[in-house]
């Protein structure tokens, strides 16, 4: 009897011995659980965590795919825009030449000959000599050589020490000094050595169109009316061909010549007055850059900054900027006041002040100012 409580006993003792085993191992099993959610959420965090993370870093970020896909179709692209401004420029060149000089020449005073001589070919040979120039010119890089480069950031996409104002492009594969975007219709970098050919080729331009739109509006107008009176004289004839007896004769109808001078008239007037629109605001837009002594880029930078440090009652100065009329002067190149001839009203392949690695103050600059922040 007592062999028999013993055995159950012990039994009872073991079936309690593996419950309490059971239990620890269902214990430890929960609390591993918990330790590998916990560490894989402060991973997570710690990728993801961002000092600066705000609604526009969120954007990019979604956005990120589609400025892969833009940055490699503009790479691939770039040479039909270029090829197409070069189509379009010079079909508007050709219709001037063909239809409207003649025309100028017979009805025009002959003040009013020369002026159109002199204007319309001056702007046309700063139209093309800046836009070879802008396409030509490289924007400039940093140097290969590593050691002898004082770099205020690394880029991370380059590994490589970065120059003040300089920045990644992304569609070069190559770090730009003073980068300003990269332009599609110059198939190039906007940066220190380009830039101000960039900028005489969107003003020039915007001149030539405002100028063709301008001088060509009389034109325009009797061009439009007479087509509208081609399409109403075509559906009469078509009318009349559909019913004609013997006595009744289509009425007469344009000439190849004509219907093709107007309508060159027309493709010109409005073609001209969509790119003076479209690229005087652009060229307004980098007027007002220049004028604060910004790139497209550091416009957003210096934004954010002056937004941080004024909710710490803070003032951001540009380190960049001399001035509304100094920075024109350094933009330009313009040491002394025949330069404003010679370097700017003329074409001129000066180079620009300084190399883009380092910002000494100009000789232009009348004023030095000491910033209080440098970017």
């Amino acid at each position: 009897m007592r062999s028999r409580q013993r055995m159950f006993a012990a039994v009872m003792r073991l079936l309690l011995k593996c419950l309490r085993l059971g239990r620890r191992r269902r214990f430890r099993l929960v609390r591993q659980l918990e330790q590998l959610w916990h560490y894989g959420h402060l991973c997570l965090r710690s990728l993801l965590y961002n000092s600066f993370t705000n609604g526009d870093v969120v954007l990019d970020s979604l956005f990120e795919p589609i400025y892969w896909l833009v940055d490699h179709v503009t790479r691939w692209f770039g040479v039909v825009f270029v090829a197409l401004v070069i189509g379009l420029t010079s079909s508007i060149v050709a219709i001037v030449y063909i239809c409207l000089l003649p025309l100028i020449l017979q009805t025009y005073t002959p003040a009013w000959i020369c002026w159109h001589l002199a204007y319309g070919h001056w702007n046309l040979i700063m139209i093309v000599f800046h836009y070879y120039m802008a396409i030509t010119t490289s924007p400039g890089h940093p140097p290969q050589a590593k050691n002898d480069l004082t770099g205020v950031s690394i880029c991370r996409k380059c590994i490589a020490p970065k120059p003040a104002r300089t920045h990644h492009c992304s569609i070069c594969n190559r770090c730009v000094l003073k980068m300003d975007h990269h332009c599609p219709w110059l198939n190039n970098c906007v940066g220190h050595y380009n830039h101000r050919y960039f900028f005489s080729f969107c003003l020039f331009m915007t001149m030539g169109c405002i100028y063709c739109s301008i001088s060509g509006w009389e034109m325009f107008r009797d061009a439009y009316t007479a087509i509208e009176k081609m399409k109403l004289l075509e559906k009469e004839r078509l009318q009349v061909a559909a019913n004609q007896t013997y006595y009744q004769t289509p009425p007469p109808t344009f000439s190849f010549r004509q219907r093709a001078f107007h309508k060159s008239v027309v493709y010109l007037w409005v073609l001209c007055s969509s790119v003076a629109l479209a690229l005087g605001a652009l060229t307004l837009w980098h007027a007002a850059l220049i004028t604060r002594g910004e790139t497209s880029i550091e416009r957003h930078i210096n934004k954010k900054e002056r937004q941080r440090l004024q909710k710490k009652g803070k003032v951001f100065r540009n380190p960049y900027s001399y001035g509304s009329w100094d920075n024109w002067k350094v933009f330009l190149g313009v040491d002394m006041p025949r330069h404003w001839l010679t370097r700017v009203l003329l074409p001129s392949p000066h180079l620009p002040h300084g190399t883009g690695l380092s910002w000494d103050l100009p000789p232009c600059v009348t004023e030095q100012r000491t910033p209080l922040l440098a970017i």
